[in-house]
């Protein structure tokens, strides 16, 4: 028998890889599934199940080109209602798969289909408990997602019945099994994932405050809504292309790669309604970059930021990207549901550049030099941190005009003042000029390294300037 986590950093997800006697089952695959077969295929054996713990939010799931790529059948838990075929199976019920055998226990609460799987070996013993979006590392999954498909699924409802489904279906189980969630820190799936990615059952007994036998059901109820934000816009349109299907990744990847010069690049710009899409690294992009493009680095946090600043999934989108990862990015988008790239810059900005076309900037500077320009009094200083980052520590009488809800945020900002902008290190910033330069703000200056770099300048007295709110 064999056991494979394959982790995704970027969206914090895990899919897994089981196999027993030549025969294996994939559960929660990416959308790009040829890895998924090429391992089967090198391990001499064959993909008999693709099984899904739930509908995802935020991401779009490898399951249906994978069925249709390897026949094998994709099986949801109770109360899946799929637009495609699959098998909805029933509490209890259990898939054999070589020697071994997979035992569907349905846990509602995340969403109502939530399921978890538990692996038993060939003498019997259950070993591993694959709990997607139910069970988590430190946490559970959040229950006000299903809410936004279904309105009378009140966040209330979902967690009292994770709570019955913790209590009675997953906390009895041995404490020697170990947990595979389907997150880890950094997804907006739960709130307070740890950044391992497995355990034992009996640690998360232990340590997990969702498992606390002492807690009541109203107390537990508190417990997990209570500080819970807003979903990115974009998780009810990944869950209905996880249950109504969607373009074949090859498709999608096809529809992308057109390289395009930088005429037609140009046309491609003007005559349709396309978003130009810069994934270069922040700084890069600063220097130089073709006009009313957004830039979103593929380095960093990158579907989840492309989640949050492109609301309609339909979007065509127009790349610019450093050379040789067009396909890599066009990837990603498809990953949370961004299928309509309609081409890239052929050679990347240096041919732009070199086609003599029109370029802009934007203005990037030091912590230092940010001292300097502050206390001469030539702007404002911005912070676009997330308002917890903001309450925690920040620099004295700034504002808070968190990216993650700019069109609010851009209603705090005279087009006639100039505003030097900051995040945590320098990510967010640029995210947040290049939209608002797209949007005609041309007196945003960013902060290269941000709230870490003012920290660490010498130049800056921090009692003077920067302080925790908890010391106002």
């Amino acid at each position: 028998m064999k056991v494979e986590q394959i982790y995704t950093g970027c969206l914090a997800q895990g899919a897994y890889y089981i196999e027993s006697n030549g025969e294996a089952a994939i559960i929660d695959p990416l959308r790009e599934v040829q890895p998924y077969i090429e391992k089967a295929e090198r391990n001499g054996a064959k993909i008999k199940y693709v099984f899904e713990t739930h509908f995802h939010a935020d991401f779009v799931s490898g399951h249906i080109d994978l069925s249709a790529k390897t026949g094998a059948p994709i099986v949801y838990g109770p109360n899946a209602a799929c637009a495609f075929d699959c098998i909805s199976a029933t509490d209890g019920q259990e898939f054999p798969l070589g020697k071994v055998k997979i035992r569907v226990i349905h846990t509602p609460g995340h969403t109502m289909e939530s399921t978890c799987f538990l692996l038993i070996d060939e003498n019997g013993k259950e070993t591993s408990l694959f709990s997607g979006d139910t069970l988590f590392i430190g946490d559970v999954g959040r229950p006000d997602l299903a809410q936004e498909l279904v309105a009378e699924l009140t966040q209330e409802i979902l967690a009292g019945h994770l709570y019955d489904s913790l209590r009675n279906k997953i906390m009895p189980l041995a404490d020697d099994i170990i947990v595979y969630p389907a997150h880890g820190a950094g997804s907006a799936c739960g709130k307070n994932m740890s950044k391992e990615t497995t355990d034992t059952l009996g640690n998360q007994k232990k340590t997990n405050y969702a498992l606390n036998p002492a807690l009541t059901r109203e107390a537990f109820k508190k417990e997990v809504l209570t500080g819970l934000v807003a979903p990115p816009a974009y998780f009810p349109l990944n869950v209905l292309m996880n249950i109504q299907g969607y373009d074949s990744i090859d498709k999608v990847l096809e529809r992308g790669q057109h390289a395009l010069s930088p005429e037609g690049f140009e046309a491609a710009a003007n005559e349709t309604s396309a978003l130009i899409l810069d994934t270069r690294d922040a700084q890069t992009f600063a220097a130089g970059f073709v006009p009313n493009s957004i830039n979103i680095g593929i380095d960093g946090s990158f579907a989840p930021w492309v989640g949050a600043m492109i609301p309609d999934i339909k979007q065509e989108i127009l790349l610019v990207t450093d050379e040789g990862r067009e396909e890599e990015v066009i990837t990603r988008l498809a990953r949370v549901g961004y299928d309509f790239t309609i081409g890239y810059l052929k050679g990347g900005f240096a041919s732009w550049k070199a086609s003599g076309k029109e370029i802009d900037s934007i203005e990037s500077i030091d912590a230092e030099e940010l001292l300097k320009r502050i206390k001469a009094g030539e702007g404002e200083i911005l912070d676009v941190r997330k308002s917890s980052e903001y309450l925690s520590e920040h620099v004295v009488d700034v504002e808070n005009a968190p990216l993650d809800f700019i069109n609010d945020s851009m209603l705090k900002i005279n087009k006639d003042k100039t505003y030097f902008v900051h995040c945590a290190g320098g990510y967010r910033s640029m995210i947040f000029n290049s939209t608002l330069r797209a949007r005609g703000y041309d007196n945003l200056i960013d902060v290269n390294g941000g709230f870490k770099a003012i920290k660490e300048s010498e130049k800056f007295d921090l009692t003077k300037y920067v302080c925790p709110t908890t010391l106002l």
